[in-house]
């Protein structure tokens, strides 16, 4: 009998990421190896259409912005003086900046360097757009005990100490 995906196994996804405009995002080069039941190893609601799927069986889900990377916000793009960074800043470079009590807020993108002032951009490159993730179920089998209580999966494709 086939394993279906239910919680505790982990999934391993053929797939491709485009925008609503069919532009490839991911081509999925890397197949996707999650552990199935709300570790939060992919998007919820792409995890909930996936549910009871079988090996080999297709899938295609749409995600809005907020069911993915969020709504873009005008708030998080800063212009800053470029003495506050390094000389050899470039744009697309990224940092995290580190809040006064030394919290690691955001990563922010340098998207424009003009006129002794750098643009930073704390929005996920893919904030505000929508995807379309296609594909089918490459193979599911049952996790380790020490996958599920780490809570994502481990050896092949997956997480490594």
């Amino acid at each position: 009998m086939q394993m279906e995906i239910a919680k505790n196994t982990v999934v391993t996804l053929e797939y491709t990421v485009r925008d609503s405009d069919g532009n490839m995002i991911d081509d999925g080069e890397h197949p996707l190896v999650y552990l199935h039941g709300g570790y939060d190893g992919i998007f919820p609601l792409l995890e909930e259409a996936l549910h009871g799927k079988k090996v080999g069986e297709r899938f295609q889900v749409k995600l809005q912005p907020e069911d993915a990377f969020g709504d873009y916000d005008e708030e998080l793009v800063l212009v800053e003086e470029v003495g506050q960074f390094p000389e050899n800043i470039e744009v697309g470079m990224s940092f995290e900046r580190v809040t006064d009590d030394g919290e690691e807020d955001l990563v922010y993108r340098i998207t424009d360097i003009a006129d002794g002032k750098v643009v930073v951009d704390g929005n996920h490159p893919l904030a505000g757009i929508a995807l379309i993730f296609d594909g089918s179920v490459a193979s599911v089998r049952a996790a380790s005990k020490e996958e599920i209580t780490h809570g994502h999966v481990h050896g092949e494709g997956g997480h490594h100490h």
